[in-house]
């Protein structure tokens, strides 16, 4: 079996090694800028322009992540990798409202499709702050206090499925709590506040919990205690500052959809108290 860290020394000095990198952003950018030109076909105005600077910009640490400025067998490039694929680039990629932008440019009939999938009970529960906090933050801890771990360094298989989990459980938890896209049955702000609260205090002990045990954990590894010490650091404080982009997304969210509320309402009143002519 081919070890991973033998992968990097094969693809460290490669030029094709930038190659996926490069198609990550060029398909990914692409396909959401034909989008944005439909929805303006469509609709009659711009997408919003701020939206479509998130989406690239979660392509690009995608990206980032997969390229060879990442591809070392340290701990502190592991753990790098891991925070801007499931922290990160699924913040800006949500925050993208890439399925607000699907909804918009799609045929009435696709579109009620993609509702009806949003809808279902398969979804809700998936999507829940509190199962998506469990996929991610858990998801971690089953990694580093595991054999897990050591296994993705040995097989390129495993290590490419530990990575795409973690950007799917990345983006649907930040998806559950500061997503701007529509969701049906979305738990309210309390919920989702306690839930990013809960997630965020676990991941920084399991940060902790690394800095105090290096050179034990992960298991199976031999990772110098300096190393591997670095690596915790990364995940503490890169833990809080993706922690604090969450509440300011939530909160911002909620404060826009609260002011559209209150001009609807307006709206509304405006109407009925119209006398008739």
């Amino acid at each position: 079996m081919t070890t991973h860290a033998g992968h990097h020394a094969a693809t460290g000095a490669d030029p094709g090694a930038w190659l996926l990198p490069l198609v990550v952003v060029l398909v990914t950018a692409g396909i959401y800028l034909v989008g944005t030109w439909r929805w303006q076909l469509r609709r009659g105005r711009a997408w919003d322009p701020w939206r479509t600077a998130s989406w690239i910009a979660g392509a690009v640490g995608v990206a980032l992540a997969l390229s060879p400025l990442t591809d070392s067998p340290t701990a502190q490039a592991h753990m790098v990798q891991h925070l801007l694929l499931g922290m990160l680039a699924p913040v800006a990629l949500v925050l993208g409202a890439p399925v607000t932008l699907v909804l918009g440019v799609l045929r009435p009939d696709a579109a009620r499709v993609v509702t009806a999938i949003l809808r279902t009970p398969a979804f809700h529960l998936l999507s829940h702050p509190v199962t998506a906090a469990v996929l991610n933050v858990g998801g971690m801890f089953v990694l580093y206090l595991t054999p897990l771990y050591a296994l993705s360094t040995e097989s390129t298989a495993v290590h490419h499925l530990v990575h795409a989990h973690f950007l799917i459980a990345g983006y649907l938890f930040a998806w559950a709590i500061a997503g701007p896209d529509p969701a049906p049955r979305r738990p309210g702000m309390a919920t989702r506040v306690v839930v990013l609260i809960i997630a965020g205090a676990a991941h920084a002990y399991l940060a902790k919990l690394l800095y105090a045990r290096a050179g034990e954990l992960p298991p199976g590894t031999d990772y110098a205690v300096a190393d591997m010490q670095a690596a915790a650091q990364w995940m503490y404080y890169g833990g809080d500052v993706v922690d604090v982009m969450l509440a300011v997304a939530l909160f911002a969210t909620w404060l826009r959809r609260r002011s559209r509320s209150r001009e609807n309402l307006g709206v509304g009143s405006a109407v009925v108290g119209t006398p008739r002519t």
